[in-house]
C-alpha cells in the first residue's frame, strides 16, 4: 500500500474533482471509507476497533470515528433513551450534525493526514443516512464498503450491554439494572426506522458484509477490491467468546548468553544466509558500522543483509494471527521478534514501538482479550536468565555520516543460469560510493497508540515497561 503521507491538498482536490462516478474510485487506488451498520450493542465498535488494529497492524494506516464521540461532545450529558426517539426533532437535527461533522474528519484524514481507511462507526441504521455517506464518499472519491452486524440471540445482545455499555460514558454512577432498562428502550427507538441492508433489492449494487449472530453466518456482497477481500477475510476469523492466548519465549540459550543474535546449531554453512549470524552488537557494530547505523534509525524497517526486517515477519505471521482469533485458549513458544509482533498486534503498538517491546525470557504472557482491548498479565517462572534488553537509540544519529538507505531487498532472487548475486540496492562489501545522489528516505509509520485496554495494565509489571527498549533476537532468513 502507497504511503501518501505528504501529499499536498491540492493534489486531494484534484482527485476529488476528477473522480467524481461511481465507478471511477475502484479503479485507482483511493481511499476507502468502512461504513458500520446495525442496531446498538450488536457488537460494531468491536468490529471497528479490531479491524483497524488488523489493518494498522498489516500497515494500512486506518483510524475509526465513533459518532458516539460526537454527539456527547456535542450534548455533554445524556438522559435518557427519549434523545433517541424518531419523532424527537431537535435530538434528531443534533444527531444529523454531529454526522456531517464527523465525515469532514474524515475527509481531513483521509486527505491530508496520510490515512488510507477510515473506519464510520455508527449505527446508520436508515437507507437515508447511508444515501448521505455515499454521496459524499461519491464526491470525495472514496471507495465504500459496509459492514452491517446482524444479532437477534437476546443472550448476546444482553451480553454485550452488561459488558461494554455499564462502563459508558453515557451511563455514569448507574446501576447494571436501570442501565439495561434505558439501553433496551434505545434499542427499540432504533428499531423503528431500522432498515437492514436487502442485497437481492435496494442494496444489491453496494459493497458489503452482513455478520449474522457474532459470526455464525455471513452474507458477502459484491467485493470489489484487494482491501475489501482482506477485510471479510478478518471478520470471517474473529473469535469473539473469551479465550485466552499465552506467549512465551524459548528456554535460555548459549547464545542468549553470550549476547549473539540468531543462531542455529543444526543448519550448515550454506544455510546460515545471514551476514550478521551469531554476531554479536558490538562485533556488527566494528566490521559493519553503517548496517548498525541504519538498524538504529529504524529498526521496523530495517533488514539484515541477506536477513528480513520486522515489517517482512509481521506480513508472514498474518495466518497466524488468523489461527489465533479462532481458537480457544492457546500457548506460543517463539523467538523475541515473532512475539514482539504478535504482542503489537495484540496491545495496538505501531511500528515504531514494535520492536522494543519488552518479552523477558522465562516469563509467560497471557494475553486476554477483553470489550475495546487486551488484559495482559505476567508470569515469571522464576528460572534465572539474562536480560537481553536493550534500550532504544536516543539522538544517535552519526554527524559525520549522511543518512544511509533503508534496504527494502538484499539481493535480487537468482533467477539467471549464472546464478551471480546482484545487488537491488547495496549491500554488505559493496558500499555506494559511486552513488551521485541520495535515495529518498522512508518515513516510519506513524499509528495512534492510543488503547482502550490501557487502563487494565494495572502496574510497571505489565505490558507499559514493554514499551522500553530491548536487544533484539535477529530477525532471520
Amino acid at each position: 500500500m502507497a504511503s501518501r503521507q505528504q501529499r499536498p491538498a491540492a493534489a486531494s482536490d484534484l482527485r476529488a474533482n476528477e473522480k467524481k462516478c461511481s465507478w471511477a474510485s475502484y479503479m485507482t487506488n483511493s481511499p476507502t471509507m468502512i461504513v458500520m451498520v446495525g442496531l446498538p450493542a450488536r457488537g460494531k465498535t468491536y468490529m471497528s476497533k479490531k479491524l483497524t488494529r488488523y489493518l494498522n497492524w498489516i500497515g494500512v494506516p486506518t483510524k475509526v470515528f465513533n459518532l458516539g464521540v460526537y454527539r456527547r461532545d456535542a450534548v455533554k450529558s445524556y438522559k435518557s433513551y427519549d434523545f433517541f426517539r424518531h419523532d424527537n426533532k431537535e435530538a434528531m437535527k443534533i444527531r444529523k450534525q454531529c454526522a456531517l461533522v464527523a465525515l469532514q474528519d474524515v475527509k481531513a484524514y483521509l486527505n491530508e493526514e496520510g490515512g488510507q481507511i477510515a473506519v464510520f462507526d455508527a449505527t446508520n441504521t436508515t437507507r437515508e443516512r447511508r444515501e448521505l455517506i455515499l454521496n459524499f464518499s461519491k464526491d470525495n472519491a472514496y471507495k465504500v464498503f459496509f459492514v452491517e452486524s446482524v444479532c437477534d440471540d437476546p443472550d448476546v445482545i444482553a451480553e454485550n450491554i452488561l459488558d461494554v455499555k455499564v462502563s459508558s460514558p453515557d451511563y455514569p454512577e448507574r446501576n447494571r439494572e436501570s442501565v439495561m432498562e434505558d439501553f433496551l428502550k434505545r434499542i427499540e427507538c432504533y428499531k423503528v426506522t431500522y432498515q437492514p441492508l436487502a442485497p437481492d433489492e435496494h442494496d444489491k449494487q453496494l459493497s458489503f458484509i452482513q455478520v449474522i449472530n457474532v459470526g455464525r453466518r455471513f452474507l458477502v456482497n459484491r467485493v470489489q477490491d484487494y482491501i475489501q477481500s482482506k477485510i471479510v477475510y478478518y471478520l470471517m476469523n474473529i473469535h469473539v467468546h473469551s479465550h485466552s492466548i499465552y506467549l512465551c519465549r524459548h528456554g535460555e540459550s548459549h547464545h542468549n548468553v553470550e549476547g549473539r543474535i540468531g543462531g542455529d546449531s543444526e543448519l550448515t554453512e550454506r544455510g546460515k544466509q545471514g551476514v550478521c549470524e551469531e554476531m554479536t552488537y558490538t562485533m556488527i557494530e566494528e566490521k559493519y558500522p553503517e548496517e548498525y547505523d541504519m538498524r538504529d534509525q529504524d529498526k521496523y524497517n530495517y533488514r539484515y543483509p541477506g536477513g528480513e526486517s520486522y515489517q517482512d515477519l509481521v506480513q508472514r505471521l498474518e495466518p497466524v494471527i488468523m489461527e489465533l482469533e479462532r481458537q480457544g485458549n492457546v500457548l506460543v513458544i517463539c523467538h523475541q521478534a515473532v512475539m514482539r509482533c504478535l504482542l503489537a498486534y495484540f496491545l495496538d503498538k505501531g511500528a515504531d514501538d514494535l520492536p522494543y517491546l519488552k518479552c523477558p525470557l522465562h516469563t509467560v504472557l497471557k494475553l486476554t482479550p477483553v470489550a475495546y482491548g487486551c488484559k495482559v498479565d505476567m508470569f515469571d517462572l522464576k528460572v534465572e536468565a539474562v536480560n537481553t534488553h536493550r534500550n532504544r537509540p536516543l539522538n544517535k544519529v552519526r554527524k559525520d555520516v549522511r543518512p544511509a538507505f533503508t534496504r527494502r531487498n538484499s539481493f535480487t532472487p537468482l533467477s539467471s543460469q549464472d546464478q551471480i548475486k546482484r545487488p537491488r540496492l547495496y549491500s554488505v562489501g559493496n558500499p555506494p560510493h559511486a552513488r551521485t545522489s541520495q535515495a529518498p528516505t522512508l518515513p516510519s509509520m506513524q499509528f495512534s497508540e492510543a488503547s482502550e485496554g490501557a487502563e487494565l495494565l494495572q502496574s510497571e509489571e505489565s505490558l507499559n515497561g514493554f514499551t522500553a527498549a530491548d536487544t533484539d533476537d535477529c530477525v532471520r532468513s
